[in-house]
């Protein structure tokens, strides 16, 4: 399974896994379409949104698990 890491850029993020913008969105994350997608890690951009450690992990897992959920539906 491909799955979200602290390393990946937020744009890699929503080319590969569009689902996750749903969950960005939800969390406060509006800054999908900005200039710095391209080059901003997940983590720096949650840390840029004051997300602590703790829930950083939490929304990776969420992102990480839906693609699972989408991945099982796909099968």
């Amino acid at each position: 399974m491909q799955s979200i890491n602290k390393e990946m850029t937020i744009g890699e993020i929503i080319q590969r896994f569009p689902s996750a913008v749903e969950i960005l969105m939800d969390e406060g994350v509006h800054c999908i379409g900005c200039g710095a997608v391209d080059h901003e890690t997940i983590e720096d951009g949650l840390i840029g949104h004051q997300k602590t450690e703790e829930e950083i992990d939490a929304i990776l897992k969420r992102m990480n698990e839906n693609i699972l959920q989408k991945q099982k539906i796909k099968m």
